[in-house]
């Protein structure tokens, strides 16, 4: 019972101590309302808010170039498609493939693959167009990735100034002869500021990287369809060579 009754005076006293602190703050805090100024807040953030500053340039120049990379009309036009589907259907590899060197791009790239096999076979083919799939495709999220990994940086540079922040305010308050709570509550405040910077750049990042993600698995299956799709004239234009063949060796035996 004693030791219970000494547990409850203490808690009893820390709460009377955290509230007389908190009166103390509200009666010195000035009446008007505190505006943020955007330029003290940039200098309050320090070398490592600066460091911020640079990866959500970054961010916004990644953002800005993959939106305008991540089109259909760069990635898979479709006036290739259609002339590449021309040639391959008539057996026309050679100039199907000069097209494609002439007019690089995902599908290009991928119909190059895919016409490197031609005398393999179909099975060949579509493996080659999975290969050339699966390296574009990690190509791609290489460039987008980075965007991941300043929304994962940031938020953790923001702790590290204001860990780094709370130590300088709490080093000042020690070394003051008679220090006060009001005193110390602007050093918190500016120490919080990176972590606010932080926050502010590794939320659109993260969802820039989430939207763009989605964006790239889109286009990749798309242009394996398509790619499918140009390559559906070989299976005719095979199956024409074969007949042609069987009737020219029927011929040859009347």
């Amino acid at each position: 019972m004693e030791s219970l009754r000494i547990d409850t005076v203490w808690k009893v006293s820390l709460v009377n101590f955290l509230l007389m602190n908190v009166l103390t703050l509200a009666q010195q805090a000035p009446a008007a309302s505190v505006s943020l100024d955007w330029r003290r807040l940039l200098e309050a953030g320090g070398y490592v808010g600066y460091v911020i500053i640079g990866l959500s340039v970054i961010m916004v120049a990644l953002v800005i170039q993959q939106s305008f990379t991540l089109r259909r009309g760069n990635l898979m036009p479709r006036w290739l498609a259609e002339q590449a589907h021309q040639l391959i259907s008539t057996g026309r590899f050679t100039e199907a493939n000069e097209l494609c060197k002439k007019h690089p791009c995902f599908l290009g790239d991928m119909l190059q693959a895919g016409l490197s096999e031609t005398e393999m076979g179909y099975q060949q083919i579509e493996k080659a167009l999975e290969d050339a799939a699966a390296e574009h495709s990690a190509r791609m999220m290489r460039k987008v990735e980075y965007l991941n990994v300043i929304g994962t940086i940031a938020p953790m540079l923001g702790l590290l100034g204001t860990v780094w922040g709370m130590i300088q305010a709490f080093l000042k308050f020690e070394s003051q002869v008679s220090p006060s709570v009001a005193e110390f509550a602007p050093g918190i405040s500016h120490a919080l500021i990176t972590t606010l910077m932080g926050l502010s750049v590794a939320i659109p990042a993260l969802g820039a990287f989430a939207i763009l993600r989605n964006r790239v698995d889109e286009l990749v299956s798309e242009t394996s369809l398509l790619a499918e799709q140009v390559f559906a004239g070989y299976k005719r234009w095979k199956l024409r060579r074969k007949t042609q063949a069987v009737g020219s060796d029927r011929g040859e035996e009347k």
